[in-house]
């Protein structure tokens, strides 16, 4: 899904100690996985809300891969997988045919709780 490239930069310094940095450069934009064009395809459809928020949650894990302690983070993450549960509730209580057509198309697991 998202484009993510990591450099590990190695600098040697003055006293032969060496010091590695790591960079992370990612897509600004990821396009909407959408076969069919759609009238009312906007960025307020909880279909593009919960597209949105599983590219944040996808790039957020695979930053806790070179950064575990980040705690601030974390606490990004859980609030965003809180607002995509809320959404994919109300999608599913609304129109369960959306509903599964969103969750198969991103790859996520149906959820337990209702």
């Amino acid at each position: 899904m998202s484009l993510l490239l990591l450099i590990n930069q190695n600098i040697y310094q003055k006293g032969g100690g060496k010091k590695s940095f790591h960079f992370m450069i990612k897509n600004s934009f990821i396009p909407v996985i959408s076969q069919k064009k759609k009238k009312k395809k906007t960025p307020g459809s909880v279909e593009f809300q919960v597209f949105n928020f599983t590219n944040k949650i996808r790039r957020l894990t695979s930053h806790f891969e070179l950064h575990p302690k980040d705690y601030l983070s974390q606490r990004g993450l859980r609030i965003i997988l809180g607002k995509r549960q809320r959404l994919l509730s109300y999608l599913s209580k609304k129109n369960k045919i959306r509903y599964k057509n969103l969750i198969n198309r991103l790859g996520i697991r149906d959820s337990q709780i209702r």
